[in-house]
């Protein structure tokens, strides 16, 4: 019983780790076929579209390559609006992290700190992005608005994911082979994770305000 059990268990651990490499090698591909700055981004909402249905919704059987080109497809153009968005936001903070550098005196210290909290804010609303927006469906204005206030309602989940990706990042910068595999697949699982449990958090609240009523 306890072989049949472990050997399970062993098989279970084996199907994900090809399942991560399979739809991480997919993001890849995707995203060359885009050329990468158009790719990346529905190559993204793909990869996590998949994650939540088999952490969320529990189908793990669903075919893998016509969901991901199928969500690829549907989500090119809407996706990459929102991207635009991203790039503008994060072009004015990196310039002006290079204009405070260049400003030097009271300027650089005075407007550091609130560019340094600005730039946190815009990481961590990054974080709970893209499980946001394959989670709901909103206008590209709530999809920023919401991932950010998620991300302050739960700072415990936000700090630990920050933590884990951290790791993450330091298992690839060791053994950078596994990044064609894992680069983007494993980290995509542990992000809806902890999304999952934020997103319940929320919907918790808002039932408990809605019974109040």
């Amino acid at each position: 019983m306890q072989n049949n059990m472990a050997f399970g268990k062993l098989y279970i651990g084996c199907e994900w780790i090809m399942k991560l490499a399979y739809i991480n090698l997919l993001w890849i591909l995707f995203s060359i076929g885009g050329l990468i700055v158009f790719g990346v981004l529905p190559a993204t909402v793909s990869l996590f579209s998949i994650v939540r249905k088999w952490l969320v919704n529990k189908e793990s059987e669903l075919p893998i390559f016509q969901t991901f080109f199928q969500i690829y497809k549907s989500e090119f153009l809407r996706v990459n609006k929102l991207g635009v968005i991203l790039v503008i936001f994060g072009l004015f903070l990196y310039y002006d992290f290079k204009f405070i550098m260049n400003a030097g005196g009271m300027l650089q210290y005075t407007l550091t700190i609130p560019l340094l909290l600005i730039t946190s804010f815009y990481f961590i609303t990054l974080v709970y992005l893209f499980p946001v927006y394959v989670h709901y469906d909103q206008t590209v204005f709530q999809y920023v608005k919401n991932s950010f206030i998620i991300a302050i309602l739960n700072m415990d989940i936000t700090i630990l994911l920050l933590i884990l990706i951290a790791i993450i990042g330091y298992i690839f910068s060791a053994i950078p082979g596994l990044l064609p595999f894992f680069s983007l697949s494993l980290i995509g699982v542990v992000i809806m994770w902890g999304a999952a449990i934020s997103f319940r958090r929320v919907e918790k609240k808002q039932q408990n305000l809605s019974s109040q009523k």
